[in-house]
């Protein structure tokens, strides 16, 4: 793709300076396009894995309710049963894997990009327009499953796994935001941190987790003896949960930034 572009530019002599630009947004589209497509040569990893894990964590959430069902004598989609299952995480199942896949598309994808001419802009914004893709995907796909397992009240047996935590509880574009924030977040952090490790290795890594630890204890300490937690009860309360995952833009914002800060002088080794 990127040859044809090159051959199909005006000449040097013949070429205006704004046609001359317009060539190279369309080669540098055109790389960025095939940055998303060498991710995806290998589809299990961005998308056959993660919902095998969704289907795992249905089969799981299934046994489950059983089991309560059971115990409690009031059978599958018994009141026991299907409360806990608003409290269930497996809905989350898959985000926990997503953060590797972001690591390894960083990590492994890196080096091989830079043997094909392709620039460290490219391959973030190749990388990060997959993420962003994935991320809709799956958030789209999510809803919808979410949106059917009511309707169905449980896929007609009263188990639920989807419609868990704050899914399903306000209109469906609210667990649209959600689903999709949750999944870019991990896949930005995911790739940041591994950029981390590519630019500054064990060290920078070390660095990192511990201002990471040092911030999360040291926020967690100044509310406490502050006695904020009810203050900060309020302002999430007020927030609502489409604001909460809006705010969550930011630290996703954040990762993405840093991590094109820390690839721009990053050196692959083996």
């Amino acid at each position: 793709m990127t040859t044809t572009l090159i051959a199909n530019q005006p000449s040097a002599a013949t070429a205006s300076p704004g046609s001359e630009l317009t060539g190279r947004v369309r080669i540098s589209l055109g790389r960025i396009w095939n940055v998303v497509r060498m991710h995806l040569v290998d589809k299990r990893t961005y998308v056959g894995i993660p919902w095998i894990i969704v289907a795992g964590a249905f089969l799981v959430s299934v046994v489950i309710s059983n089991i309560i069902g059971y115990a409690t004598g009031n059978g599958l989609g018994g009141a026991e049963a299907t409360a806990s299952q608003r409290y269930s995480w497996a809905v989350l199942a898959p985000q926990w894997y997503l953060i590797v896949v972001a690591v390894q598309s960083i990590a492994f994808s890196f080096p091989f990009a830079l043997g094909y001419s392709v620039t460290r802009r490219e391959f973030y914004l190749g990388t990060s327009l997959l993420f962003v893709l994935i991320s809709a995907f799956n958030a789209v796909a999510f809803t919808l499953l979410t949106q059917i397992e009511k309707l169905t009240h449980g896929w007609f047996m009263g188990t639920y796994m989807f419609n868990a935590l704050w899914f399903g509880i306000e209109g469906w574009w609210v667990d649209l935001l959600a689903f999709f924030v949750v999944q870019l977040l991990v896949l930005f952090v995911g790739a940041s941190v591994a950029t981390i490790y590519m630019r500054w290795r064990m060290p920078g890594m070390l660095v990192f987790w511990v201002s990471f630890a040092a911030l999360l204890v040291g926020s967690v300490a100044l509310i406490t003896y502050t006695n904020s937690w009810p203050a900060v009860g309020v302002w999430f309360a007020a927030q609502g949960t489409a604001g909460v995952f809006l705010w969550l833009l930011v630290p996703t914002a954040l990762a993405g930034v840093g991590g094109y800060l820390a690839l721009r002088k990053a050196t692959p080794k083996n």
